[in-house]
Formats: structure tokens, sequence, C-alpha cells
């Protein structure tokens, strides 16, 4: 291994005592290939199986915590106790690779699919419809605002959710706080016009991402008989006005170094993208989020980072002490394995269209690779 690359290889030991092996993790990336009951599909198992011999840690695919949060075709579920067992195979599926494997909890909100959910009523913090296409649907319809009862009820069934993490064998569970989705939605002045305790002020639409995780917290002391990760994914702007801004993600950030996280990690297309709005700076947003943490908590950095090079600057650079590696890992399960035996220039950096058997990549995630222009670079014949 070349000496320039040896941080990527140092251990980091979370605030729990949980120590991860290096400095690389796997973000969650949906695949769409879960099996019509919504249990992991065995193209998944060996998806994941793939990649999870390098990563510290990896993440997966979100998995939805409420029958009507389901966001996805072939998303795997983990919002009712018969869902134990196929949780546990994608538990056992990283961790008998080697890395830390974390499951992480999310509900579609106002970007639930209608017609991959009962009845096909979208809900969330306030009936406003969304502005944008933001993600793989364009959902246009207007949710149905929660009532008081039904927040609490989101709130447990987070908790039961991260009690199933537990029960299946995870070593964390990562909260979605980010993409637009509902937690988000409640910490949004363009998705949450509530007037109760849940909404309105700054102070109440932090109330819901603030509870969620104090449940998580109250189930991970009862139920876990080790260190259980506990990690908060958020996006640090929202496009639309009013929306986010990096004046309230600094709020956001202060309420949560204070919630004894272990790790918060950034949602981000590219690493390096400056702020829209809300202060005034040069710099990118992860230095600005570095900065403002001040180390109390570790983040994880995300967005086009391809080569060891990449991603040795972005650590040194902003101080930051875990890289995700997201769209590589897909192309070269075994990017870390040949970083760490001197290899990198054997790292593939392009697909081939007959590459998917090896690359051990489901068929839904692969049509969806070979059919989005510009998503992945593609090489038709090798």
């Amino acid at each position: 291994m070349k000496e320039s690359y040896k941080p990527l290889f140092e251990p980091l030991t979370l605030r729990n005592g949980v120590q991860l092996k290096n400095r690389i993790v796997m973000p969650p990336m949906t695949t769409f290939s879960a099996n019509p009951d919504d249990t992991a599909s065995d193209a998944e198992l060996a998806y994941y199986a793939a990649r999870s011999n390098g990563p510290g840690m990896v993440v997966t695919a979100c998995a939805y915590i409420q029958e009507n949060g389901k966001g996805f075709e072939g998303q795997f579920s983990a919002h009712q106790d018969a869902m134990i067992p196929s949780l546990r195979s994608v538990a056992s599926s990283i961790k008998e690779q080697g890395a830390k494997a974390v499951l992480q909890l999310y509900h579609g909100g106002r970007l639930a699919v209608p017609h991959l959910i009962s009845n096909g009523e979208t809900v969330s913090a306030s009936s406003v419809a969304p502005m944008l296409d933001r993600g793989f649907y364009s959902i246009e319809q207007t949710p149905r605002s929660l009532t008081d009862t039904e927040v609490l009820e989101l709130i447990r069934d987070f908790g039961e959710a991260t009690r199933r993490a537990i029960e299946a064998g995870f070593d964390g569970v990562e909260l979605h706080g980010a993409s637009g989705y509902i937690i988000q939605q409640f910490f949004s002045p363009h998705s949450n016009i509530r007037n109760d305790c849940w909404g309105g002020s700054l102070e109440n639409r932090l109330a819901f991402p603030l509870a969620v995780i104090e449940e998580a917290k109250k189930i991970i002391a009862e139920h876990a008989k080790e260190p259980f990760i506990l990690g908060y994914r958020l996006s640090p702007e929202e496009p639309e006005t009013p929306g986010i801004t990096m004046a309230e993600t600094f709020a956001l950030l202060d309420a949560l170094k204070e919630a004894d996280l272990d790790y918060l990690h950034m949602a981000l297309n590219d690493f390096w993208s400056k702020p829209r709005r809300g202060v005034e700076s040069g710099r990118s947003r992860i230095e600005l989020i570095q900065e403002h943490i001040g180390g109390r908590v570790p983040i994880i950095g995300v967005g086009s980072i391809h080569t060891p090079d990449q991603a040795v600057e972005a650590l040194e650079q902003t101080g930051i002490p875990l890289i995700a590696l997201g769209r590589e890992l897909i192309m070269e399960p075994n990017w870390v394995e040949k970083v760490e035996q001197g290899q990198e220039t054997k790292i593939q950096t392009a697909i081939h269209s007959d590459d998917q058997d090896e690359l051990q990549v489901p068929d839904p995630l692969w049509e969806l690779m070979m059919s989005v222009p510009g998503w992945f670079p593609i090489k038709v014949t090798k």
C-alpha cells in the first residue's frame, strides 16, 4: 500500500466503543430488488456480501418502518416482526465478510409511492405537495397531515424497527433524515406548516427528529446486549423556497451534537459542493459542517469520490474522519482491498454491459444502471 493511503486504513472508535477497522463506508443505495413480499432477495444478499469485506461499515438500503411509508419498488421492510428473519439474513451477509452492518430506517412520507401503499394515501407533517421530482419517481399527490396520535405512533414505529434491527443482529441503525423523506419533512419549513408542538417555529420543527432519536436510544438501552451504533443522515439544504438553508442546518447540527449519536452522515451528490443560501462563505458545505460540529460527532462525507487520492484529499483537507463510496463500490466491489494491496491501478472505474454477474448486481438495479444516462460510466464491450 502507498504510504499516502494509510490514513484510509486507520481504525476509528465510535462514541459507544464500537471500532471500525478503517475509514471507508458503503452508504445506503436502493437496489429495487426485494422479493414480492418485501423480504430481502438472494440477489440482494449476494450484492451485499460481495461488497462487505473491505469497508469498515456498510449501511443498507433504506427499510421502510410503516406500511404507508414504502417509497420504492422492491424495497425491503422492517415494519413488522415477521421481517426479522429477512433482516437477519441481510445483517449476516454483511457481518460474515467483516464489515459492521447498519440498517437504514425510513418512511417516505409525502414521497411514498401511492400505488405501493394501502388505499394510496400518502401522509406527511402537513398537507403540502412535493414541488420537485426528488428521486426515481415523480410524486405530485398532496399528502394528508398526520394527526398528533399518528405522529406519536410513527415515533414508536421507528423505535420498533430499531428493536427489530437489534434482534436481527445488526450492529446499528441509521435514521434517514435526508433526501426529503419524512424526518426531513418535519424539519423543513416547506413541508411542515403545522401550528402545534410539531411545527411552526424552528424549535418545534426540530421536535420530531429529536423525538425519533430519543425513542431509538431508549430502545437500544432496553434491548441491545452490546454497544449498538446509532447514526443519522441529513441533507444540508433543500432546493425549495422556503426550504432548509445552511443556517437552519447549523441549528439542526447544534441539536444533533447534543444527542449522543455515533455519527452524522451527509447526503451530498458532490462532496465539495458549496452552500446555496443561509451563509456567506466560499467554502464547501462539508467544511462548514465539520467546523460547526467541532469534532463532537464523527462525520461521514460522500459525493463523487472515486479514487483513493480523492478520498485521502477529502479526509485531510476537511478533517472529517469517514468517507462513503457509493457508485464506486458498485462498479468496484473490491475497491478497498485493491487500495490496501497496492493494486489501485486495477480499480474498475467504468462498467461493461456484460459485467453484471461478476459484480453481483441484482437485475432491477442493473437495468436501471444501464438505462439512466450518465449515472454510471459504461463501456459497451470489453
